[in-house]
C-alpha cells in the first residue's frame, strides 16, 4: 500500500511576517530651529572643521603621531545627534574618528588638541592620542581602535542605564564598514531581546577605508540592519543638521518610552581620506567636489541663517572667533609637556595591586 508523503515544511502554509504590522517610530519631521539654535549649530559644525584641518596640519608637521582620522564633512551628524541628548544622563561611545564627537559634546578643544600631540594635558593624559580618548565627567567613554568593538562595549552602557533605572539613552556611533562586524548583530540581538536603551548609529560615509558601501555590502541600505531582531531603523540625510535633529527626537522619544533599540543610518560623507595617511585614489576629486558644491552640511545652515536675517559680517565674527580658539588650542597643545615616564604605568587597572 502507498503512503501517502509527509507534507515538507517549505510546504506549509507561511506565516505573516510580523514586522510590517509592529509599532514603528513616527515620521520625523525636519527640526524647526530657532535662530539662536541655527546660530549654535553653524558654530559647532565650524569649530569641528576648523579644529580638523588644524589637526590635519598638526599631523604633517609631526607634532601628532600614529593614525589620525578626521571628521571633516561628517560634522551635521555630531552636532545633530548630541545637541538633543540629556548630558546628566546619556553617553556616547563612538570608534576611532571621534574628535568631532568630543568637540560636539562641549569638550575643551585645549584638551583634545594636547591629546592628538601626545601631551601630558591631554583628555587621557597623552597616553590615548587621536584613537583613544575618554571623558567620564561628560559620559563619553571612547574612542575605540578596534572596528565594531564599541558597539557591544555601548550596549553594555545601555544595560547599565537600565538596570540602574537613571534614564539614559546611550548613543553607539560606528561606520559603514563596521556594520558588517558580528559583534553588532549579537549586540543589537541582545538589545532588543531585554528592551535596552540604545541608539544604533551608522555613520555611513559611503566608504569603508577605501573601499565603497556597494561593494561591501550586499544590504547597502543600512538602516534595514536590525529588521532580522525586529530592531526598526530610519535612514536621515547626514548632510543637514535639521534633519538629524529631527529625526534622533523621534528616536529618543521611542527608546525614552521603553521600547527597545532602534537604527539610525546616517547618510553622510567625508572629505579627506580614511585617515591622514589615505591618498584617498579610490574615488575621484570631481566626486568629493560635487559633494562640496551641493551638500556641505555647513554651506546648508549658513545659507538657513541669511534667510533668517543673520548677515555676512555675523558669521564671518564667527568664524573669526572659532579660529582664535582653534589656535589657542593648537598653541596650548604644543607648549604643554610630554607625560611623565612614571605615567607609562598609571590608569592600567582600576585600584592598586
Amino acid at each position: 500500500m502507498a503512503r501517502t508523503p509527509a507534507k515538507s515544511p517549505a510546504a506549509a502554509k507561511p506565516k505573516a511576517d510580523p514586522i510590517p504590522n509592529r509599532e514603528r517610530p513616527g515620521e520625523p519631521d525636519r527640526y524647526q530651529a530657532s535662530k539662536e539654535e541655527l546660530l549654535e549649530f553653524y558654530r559647532q559644525m565650524t569649530l569641528i572643521r576648523r579644529f580638523e584641518e588644524r589637526a590635519g596640519q598638526l599631523y604633517g608637521l609631526g607634532l601628532i603621531g600614529g593614525f589620525c582620522h578626521l571628521y571633516i564633512g561628517q560634522e551635521a551628524v555630531a552636532v545633530g545627534l548630541q545637541s538633543a541628548l540629556n548630558a546628566e544622563t546619556d553617553s556616547v561611545i563612538t570608534g576611532y574618528r571621534d574628535h568631532g564627537h568630543m568637540l560636539a559634546y562641549g569638550i575643551d578643544p585645549k584638551v583634545i588638541m594636547a591629546e592628538l600631540t601626545g601631551r601630558q594635558a591631554g583628555i587621557s593624559k597623552g597616553k590615548g592620542g587621536s584613537m583613544h580618548m575618554f571623558s567620564v565627567e561628560h559620559k563619553f567613554y571612547g574612542g575605540h581602535g578596534i572596528v565594531g568593538a564599541q558597539v557591544s562595549l555601548g550596549t553594555g552602557l545601555a544595560f547599565k542605564h537600565k538596570y540602574a533605572n537613571d534614564g539614559g539613552v546611550c548613543l553607539a556611533y560606528f561606520g559603514d564598514g563596521a556594520a558588517n562586524q558580528g559583534q553588532v548583530y549579537e549586540s543589537m540581538n541582545m538589545a532588543e531581546l531585554w528592551k535596552l536603551p540604545i541608539i544604533f548609529v551608522i555613520e555611513n560615509n559611503q566608504y569603508a577605508m577605501g573601499t565603497s558601501v556597494n561593494r561591501a555590502s550586499s544590504e547597502d541600505q543600512l538602516y534595514r540592519r536590525g529588521e532580522s531582531f525586529r530592531v526598526p531603523g530610519m535612514q536621515v540625510d547626514g548632510m543637514d543638521v535639521l534633519a538629524v535633529r529631527g529625526a534622533v527626537e523621534e528616536a529618543l522619544k521611542w527608546v525614552r518610552a521603553g521600547k527597545g533599540p532602534i537604527v539610525m543610518e546616517l547618510k553622510t560623507y567625508r572629505y579627506r581620506g580614511h585617515s591622514m595617511s589615505d591618498p584617498a585614489k579610490y574615488r575621484t576629486r570631481d566626486e568629493v567636489q560635487a559633494m562640496k558644491d551641493k551638500s556641505d552640511c555647513i554651506d546648508h545652515v549658513k545659507r538657513e541663517l541669511e534667510a533668517l536675517g543673520v548677515t555676512e559680517e555675523e558669521l564671518k565674527k564667527t568664524d573669526k572667533d572659532i579660529r582664535q580658539i582653534v589656535a589657542e588650542a593648537a598653541d596650548f597643545a604644543e607648549q604643554s609637556p610630554e607625560p611623565d615616564p612614571k605615567e607609562l604605568y598609571t590608569d592600567v587597572l582600576v585600584g592598586t595591586y
